[in-house]
């Protein structure tokens, strides 16, 4: 099937410089046919092109439109705006609030502390409510 039809297009690639043979259409014109057919096939090369959105009259400046703003959106944007936000300063202090508990874990293991005090706020200034106060209420420890 396919074999078939690289035949009759390899055939017809043979036979189409005799189709495009000039043949005179009167004495008056001067013209021939083949002229006439490689102009209608000139403008019929834009007759399918469709727009990207940039340009409607002029297929060569809508095509530099777009590869401009897809190079500035995607090379400029992207990669200049991943660096920017790579190497943007810490606003959050996360990374100082990493390093000072390294130090503060380093600092009580050097002194024999545990990591963390179970006392952390004294359990005198905590005021927790009374079992009257409670009543009935579930305490799941």
């Amino acid at each position: 099937m396919f074999g078939n039809r690289f035949v009759q297009n390899a055939t017809l690639k043979k036979l189409l410089p005799i189709i495009k043979r000039s043949v005179a259409t009167s004495k008056k014109s001067g013209g021939n046919v083949t002229a006439e057919v490689e102009a209608r096939g000139a403008k019929s090369k834009d007759k399918n092109w469709v727009s990207y959105g940039y340009e409607y009259t002029s297929k060569e400046d809508d095509r530099n439109a777009m590869h401009s703003i897809m190079f500035a959106s995607v090379t400029l944007c992207l990669t200049v705006g991943g660096f920017f936000f790579a190497y943007m300063p810490d606003y959050s202090l996360r990374d100082w609030a990493q390093r000072e508990a390294f130090l503060e874990l380093k600092r009580r293991e050097a002194k024999g502390l545990p990591l963390i005090d179970p006392n952390f706020i004294d359990p005198a200034k905590i005021k927790l409510p009374s079992d009257e106060e409670l009543g009935n209420i579930e305490i799941i420890v």
